[in-house]
């Protein structure tokens, strides 16, 4: 497999009408669905996660049993792909911003795996902090929404291009996230080691696997947090990783030059996550 496949509406097609209020306005959402031996990993999670953009935006949106049903059937022709999910308001039924009674569409791709270098999972990733910063906006704050332009700013900063990612705070300086990725800290209070994440009230995207970690993490009595987090937090923290639904965890081995190791939290948490790396639902 070498080049993307594409069903618009169950069909498949290559082709979206420049009409699409997805492509005029962003007006929509996305999830991006790892898939390992023929089916999507996590899929029930991020299924939900698009059913609450879809009630917060209004977005007219499929059932969940068609969706589902058409991730799994681009799963299955690939051993090992991406397969992303977009959701727009379809169609629009005049011009300007007010919605209309549109149809809404959906899309799905499957993309050939990335290659990608097995070792940053062992021995970590370099990151940045980007000079641009995230918007905050609570009435968008968690989703996976079509505008990315603060990441794609983020991530063709010069700073941070040999960056394998980029770290973003947003306007009142709080860190936040990756530009594809959430950011969990860990250090110790009272003499216990503690787990936290950036509260994500304000902006940013609430990714599956940042759930599944705080959900796994929970489970082996580890305490673990979201809360308003700075750069001062960064600097202090022992260990520092980096979590997506196609990478699972990605220890951070540096920031802005400061060297860091991974760590034995960073590493009980990779043992616990391996078996959903292999497409177990959620």
């Amino acid at each position: 497999m070498t080049a993307a496949t594409v069903w618009i509406n169950g069909e498949r097609a290559d082709s979206l009408s420049a009409l699409d209020r997805g492509l005029h306005y962003g007006d929509g959402l996305f999830e991006t669905v790892a898939c390992v031996n023929g089916r999507p990993r996590l899929l029930s999670l991020h299924l939900a996660r698009l059913a609450l953009g879809c009630a917060r935006l209004r977005l007219p949106a499929p059932g969940p049993q068609r969706l589902r049903a058409g991730i799994e059937q681009a799963a299955a022709q690939a051993d090992r792909s991406i397969v992303k999910l977009l959701v727009t308001r379809g169609v629009a039924v005049g011009r300007g911003y007010a919605a209309g009674a549109e149809q809404g569409s959906w899309l799905v791709i499957r993309y050939p795996w990335p290659e990608e270098d097995a070792a940053l999972a062992r021995s970590g990733v370099r990151v940045r902090t980007a000079a641009t910063r995230l918007g905050e906006n609570p009435a968008l704050a968690g989703l996976k929404h079509l505008n990315r332009l603060e990441q794609i700013l983020a991530r063709n900063e010069d700073s941070v291009i040999e960056a394998e990612e980029a770290l973003m705070l947003s306007h009142s300086g709080r860190l936040i996230c990756g530009t594809m990725s959430n950011v969990f800290l860990v250090d110790e209070a009272g003499g216990r080691r503690r787990l936290r994440t950036p509260d994500l009230a304000l902006c940013g995207v609430a990714g599956v696997m940042r759930s599944v970690v705080l959900r796994e993490a929970a489970h082996e009595g580890i305490a673990g947090s979201e809360c308003a987090l700075t750069p001062a937090d960064l600097d202090s923290a022992a260990e520092v990783f980096l979590t997506n639904a196609r990478i699972g965890i990605w220890p951070v081995r540096a920031i802005d030059g400061r060297a860091l190791a991974p760590g034995p939290l960073t590493r009980g948490l990779q043992e616990r996550l391996a078996p959903l790396l292999e497409g177990a639902d959620a």
